[in-house]
């Protein structure tokens, strides 16, 4: 059964970094094409960055680009994204989900499995 569990979300002061985990089971990273998306309050959940299942290609929104980082660990079977210079307009709920295509890595309606997400607060 495919399960994704987030971590490494928390309270950061602005200019500050944090490295989320996405841990994977049911499932091989290099099998099934991996997604972050957030939600803010208040506003719609937004695509964040995405790896691709096949040869590990990573795409960003725009405007998170040179600031966000995606990775991958097959060993360990977990996907990442390294958060750099955040913002308080960063804060939301941080998702991982997959899924074995996506067409749009930045729909969410492309995603089947999600994880249960983690809390990014950045405030001073």
């Amino acid at each position: 059964q495919e399960q994704l569990v987030e971590s490494g979300g928390g309270l950061v002061q602005p200019g500050g970094s944090l490295r989320l985990a996405c841990t994977i089971s049911g499932f091989s990273t290099d099998e099934y094409m991996v997604g972050w998306f957030r939600q803010a309050p208040g506003k719609e959940r937004e695509g964040v960055s995405c790896i691709d299942r096949s040869d590990g290609s990573t795409f960003y929104e725009d405007s998170l680009k040179g600031r966000f980082t995606i990775s991958r660990d097959n060993a360990k079977n977990t996907v990442y994204l390294q958060m750099n210079s955040l913002k308080p307009e960063d804060t939301a709920v941080y998702y991982c989900a997959a899924d074995l295509v996506a067409y749009d890595c930045f729909d969410e309606s492309d995603f089947a499995y999600w994880g249960q997400g983690t809390q990014v607060t950045v405030s001073a």
